[in-house]
């Protein structure tokens, strides 16, 4: 099952001049099922969304042969630590644009640590376990949630006007696997639904979707 990083809408600090109340953004797939563990953004066209705090303490297990969490989101500038808790070696690498690195052979009970200080998506693998997979999300927007179980993020206290909206999920049919959309926040509540096309997971996570 996958865990929580961050918690479900990351708390945001700065005013701004005119608030939303509150948006509402539902991520549906092509055959009408909700998505859950999207990642949804916000983003104020003409303005600087305010920016998250770095958290400490996340993690990426390397356990029975995968990695626990699958899916991890986090603000930009935090360490992420990856324990080995299998009773083999594990190379862990990403060659993802929002971070490539390389944590090479480290045996059982050893953790190796990354920051990421980049936004984005950010894919990784084991270099001897192939059906080793996890992803991170990087973002640089405290306006930041994931999908429940009804595919469903919101958003409170947004600041009025057009925004843009992304969402991002690792099996989204769309270049770099995210669509967007510019929102018209209005004084009152706003709700959104996108529908977006999947595709199939592999089968080691089928689990999770």
């Amino acid at each position: 099952m996958i865990r929580m990083a961050i918690s479900a809408v990351m708390a945001f600090a700065c005013a701004a001049p005119a608030l939303a109340g509150t948006v509402t953004v539902r991520v549906v797939s092509d055959g009408g099922r909700p998505v859950r563990d999207a990642v949804v953004t916000l983003k104020p066209v003409g303005s600087a969304a305010p920016a998250p705090q770095a958290v400490a303490g996340s993690r990426i297990e390397q356990r029975n042969m995968q990695f626990n969490p699958f899916l991890t989101v986090i603000p930009v500038n935090t360490s992420v630590s990856f324990p080995n808790l299998d009773p083999t070696q594990h190379h862990v690498y990403s060659f993802s644009a929002a971070k490539r690195f390389e944590l090479k052979l480290f045996a059982r009970d050893q953790q190796r640590s990354v920051q990421f200080d980049k936004a984005g998506a950010v894919a990784i693998g084991c270099n001897i376990h192939d059906s080793m997979r996890a992803y991170i999300f990087v973002t640089d927007t405290a306006w930041t949630a994931r999908t429940d179980a009804s595919g469903t993020a919101t958003f409170r206290n947004t600041p009025a006007g057009a925004t843009d909206a992304a969402v991002w999920h690792p099996y989204l049919r769309a270049p770099g696997a995210m669509v967007t959309r510019r929102i018209a926040a209005g004084t009152a509540a706003a709700n959104e639904v996108f529908l977006v096309k999947l595709r199939p997971p592999p089968l080691h996570v089928m689990g999770n979707y």
